[in-house]
């Protein structure tokens, strides 16, 4: 961003993790003198754990249960942490402001139906001729909406129905990538003054088997694990996926200000990449990443998504202390929350926002991660992807 671009103010922060819902309630939890406990269910999909949904009464923020019946999880997720948002940012009930506001959405595939592709499978051992099996199955076993349910813009089709959100609507794929890009995007549009006020964020399930099969096929999952991120690299690393749903209105400060918004703090500098994960290749592009966004700005703290996989988190942690050194608080929130995969990215960028608001760091979430001994104005968010993919920015106090 160029020194005469708009600042992108926070104004609103929508959450749900396996800590429950809301911003306020995420600081409370998350921000005593010590971390909460996980929230982890290390049985229905043994030998993986996951960080479940929390109970939600999703009437909340989808009233009508028609639309409710018509989502996936992962779309009513979205939908109700987008609600929680533009609650939180205090224009919920402004049409002319809803209806104006774009839409940037970091979105996954839609869920299987798991019992079709068991029934498949279980066929496919017996014949040989599985292209022609295939054929014969699907066109009869899938009913032509679930193909509908599937398409990843339903996510922000949805935000759009139930919460009216008609400005401009974009959709990111591609996992870590999704919600890293859909941050840079509406970000990048404000700053240059071609958008005003924009919801942004994801949505992950992270309690589905076919997504656990896809990232266990690269060999990228946690088996028999339930330790912190950090402390899992010397066991070999590995994700253990959480779910939950992270949306932010960011708005220019200009607009903010006149409509005597509340600002929780303000993205300075974004940056994403993708290429080799090659560990020399990784470190020089880690490193550009940093120079590009820091700069000469002193950072107080680190927030990290880490994903846990190896070998990109160790990598991550070893380019973070050789750039701000060994004292360097860093908090890995996935070792808390699990890795939200296109969630992962607005859910760092929020919980920097939240402890630049309350001018409060948070205290270690494992023995690896030293105190804070200052109060924070300047916070970097990490999210290195699992398999490919990285982002960084730093988030500033107003």
């Amino acid at each position: 961003m160029n020194k005469q671009a708009s600042e992108v103010w926070i104004t609103g922060v929508g959450l749900v993790s396996c800590f429950g819902e809301g911003a306020e309630h995420h600081w409370n939890v998350l921000s005593g003198d010590k971390a909460p406990a996980p929230i982890r269910d290390c049985e229905r999909f043994a030998p993986y754990c996951v960080h479940p949904l929390p109970e939600i009464d999703w009437s909340a923020q989808i009233p009508r249960r028609g639309d409710q019946r018509q989502m996936e999880n992962w779309q009513r997720l979205g939908t109700y942490t987008a609600g929680l948002a533009l609650d939180d940012a205090g224009v919920k009930e402004d049409e002319d402001l809803i209806s104006t506001m774009d839409l940037v959405v970091a979105a996954g595939g839609g869920e299987r139906d798991i019992e079709t592709d068991n029934s498949i499978m279980n066929d496919a051992t017996s014949r040989n001729d599985r292209d022609h099996l295939l054929l014969e199955r699907l066109p009869n076993d899938l009913r032509p909406t679930l193909f509908l349910a599937q398409l990843s813009n339903l996510l922000a089709g949805n935000i759009s129905i139930v919460h009216k959100v008609t400005g401009s609507s974009r959709t990111y794929m591609g996992e870590e990538n999704a919600g890293i890009t859909a941050i840079e995007n509406a970000a990048a549009r404000i700053a240059a003054g071609q958008s005003t006020h924009a919801l942004v964020g994801g949505s992950y399930n992270a309690e589905r088997p076919d997504l656990l099969l896809s990232m266990e096929l690269n060999h990228l999952l946690a088996r028999d694990s339930n330790a912190p991120v950090w402390a899992r690299q010397e066991a070999g690393g590995g994700v253990i996926c959480g779910t939950a749903g992270a949306f932010l209105v960011l708005e220019a400060a200009d607009f903010a200000r006149a409509r005597g918004a509340k600002c929780y703090a303000k993205i300075a500098s974004i940056k994403s990449d993708l290429g080799s994960r090659e560990e020399a290749a990784t470190h020089t592009r880690i490193a550009a990443m940093f120079d590009e966004t820091v700069g000469e700005r002193t950072i107080d703290a680190v927030i990290s998504g880490a994903a846990g996989s190896a070998p990109i988190t160790a990598l991550e942690l070893a380019a973070l202390r050789e750039r701000f050194g060994a004292d360097m608080p860093i908090r890995a929130f996935t070792s808390l929350t699990g890795h939200p995969l296109e969630a992962n990215f607005p859910l760092g960028v929020a919980l920097a926002a939240l402890a630049l608001k309350n001018h409060h760091f948070y205290p270690p979430f494992e023995q690896a991660e030293t105190a804070a001994d200052r109060q924070p104005a300047s916070i970097l968010v990490t999210a290195f992807g699992s398999w490919k993919g990285e982002g960084v920015a730093v988030v500033e106090a107003v």
